[in-house]
């Protein structure tokens, strides 16, 4: 990717609530919702990032049925593979093709392309990575 970015500071407040914290949950909630339509991001890549963070977690409470985060964290092995086959998906499968989707469904990429002056291109080359790369810390949460 053409600069750094990174969500390190989202993601430990996720690792506290697995490890019991609970007292950023509502903090946590509020991230995820505003990254709907993030606020001012720093460039195309923050907005791409923020904006699959709230997509992972929106499909993540779906496939998981349940939207308390303590809980999803604490999913046994038996369970993901049943929810795996309840979806058809494997959980990393499901989150990254639904933020994969999304872009090509909404036609986020020229948005975005206009918005930050780059071509469409560029921000089509890092929807894949990018995606993977939100998917990978969300599941590193869920491990």
């Amino acid at each position: 990717m053409s600069e750094s970015i990174e969500f390190s500071n989202f993601f430990k407040l996720l690792d506290g609530i697995k490890e019991g914290d609970e007292t950023n949950n509502d903090l946590i909630n509020k991230i995820i919702s505003e990254y709907k339509d993030p606020d001012q991001p720093k460039s195309f890549l923050d907005e791409l990032g923020k904006r699959f963070i709230h997509i992972g977690f929106t499909e993540l409470y779906e496939y998981s049925e349940n939207k308390d985060l303590k809980y999803i964290s604490n999913i046994n092995k038996d369970k993901w593979e049943e929810l795996a086959e309840k979806n058809d998906l494997a959980l990393p499968q499901y989150l990254a093709n639904a933020m994969i989707t999304f872009v090509r469904e909404q036609k986020m990429s020229k948005e975005m392309a206009t918005k930050w002056q780059v071509r469409e291109r560029e921000i089509n080359k890092h929807v894949r990575p990018m995606a993977q790369y939100i998917t990978e810390g969300i599941i590193d949460f869920l491990e």
